[in-house]
């Protein structure tokens, strides 16, 4: 289902499945309306407007004071090591933190659906974390989900493992790893129930990383942009090879200039072929 601009496509039912080519027309079709959809909106009416700092609110004191806590803590390492371009405390709240709490709702909604019977205690990984954006927020938010942040760079591991001491968040593990030798791991391998990405790579790429680390009957949500159809166009082979579909778009609003983003939701349907992910590298110069 394609929620946008109080308009609803089924773009993909559990039986009959729709082209990419009939997606990508309802789609373009779509972008006659304003998209200004709000993650309250992927279950609740078109019209509802939520203003989107009410995620924040939604929080109890104790979370509330975690992302403070979260947020001191990127800014003071942001001196000393390249984290994020955002100076400003009230920016990151914005930008990072509003965008990472948007992507719940969607999660939620789409593993019941189509998943399982509850999604307090999902099991979650964080495909090339970086500062910790979604995967900290989510632990904070969802202290019932166990979170794996994913990244390969020895200093911002560094900074992920103060950063979960600091806040005290006990649901989480940093793994310092590549994500196509972590896909390999049989001790990783389709173990998640759910991968999340965002601001990592282009879709058919972030196939290739985070399908491998779904269990068949999990789902893989990529956080993007305003504008993501010509990419998930170029990305229908491959989220195919790694034996997903597509499942639905969920439009969410957003302090980027365009006012809204987008979580793109992929059903793993079948286990992936044992030579995906190819080896480190490759699926960045040669995408499927």
């Amino acid at each position: 289902m394609l929620l946008c601009g109080g308009r609803r496509f089924n773009l993909l039912a559990p039986t009959t499945p729709l082209s990419f080519g009939t997606f990508i027309k309802h789609l373009a079709a779509s972008k006659s309306s304003k998209l200004s959809l709000t993650s309250k909106s992927f279950t609740a009416s078109a019209s509802s407007k939520v203003i989107s700092s009410s995620r924040f609110e939604a929080l109890n004191s104790r979370q509330k004071e975690q992302v403070h806590l979260y947020i001191d803590s990127l800014l003071e390492w942001n001196q000393k090591m390249n984290l994020t371009a955002v100076k400003e405390e009230s920016e990151v709240m914005e930008r990072h933190v509003e965008d990472s709490l948007s992507i719940i709702e969607p999660i939620r909604t789409s593993y019941l659906s189509h998943c399982g019977p509850s999604s307090e205690n999902l099991n979650l990984v964080d495909v090339g974390s970086g500062a910790g954006l979604p995967g900290v927020i989510l632990a904070i938010a969802c202290p019932g989900w166990k979170v794996t942040l994913l990244e390969s760079l020895n200093k911002r591991c560094s900074f992920l493992e103060h950063v979960v001491s600091q806040i005290g968040l006990s649901n989480v593990q940093v793994k310092r790893e590549r994500a196509e030798k972590l896909g390999q791991d049989v001790c990783f391998r389709e173990f998640f129930d759910v991968a999340v990405a965002r601001a990592v790579a282009e879709m058919r790429i972030l196939a290739e990383y985070c399908l491998p680390l779904v269990r068949t009957g999990g789902i893989f949500v990529a956080a993007k942009g305003h504008d993501p159809q010509e990419e998930v166009q170029r990305a229908e082979r491959a989220i195919q090879l790694m034996g997903a579909s597509l499942l639905q778009i969920c439009c969410v609003d957003s302090h980027s200039k365009h006012g809204q983003r987008t979580a793109i939701i992929c059903l793993k349907g079948k286990p992936t072929p044992k030579k995906y992910p190819r080896d480190p590298g490759t699926p960045a110069k040669i995408p499927l």
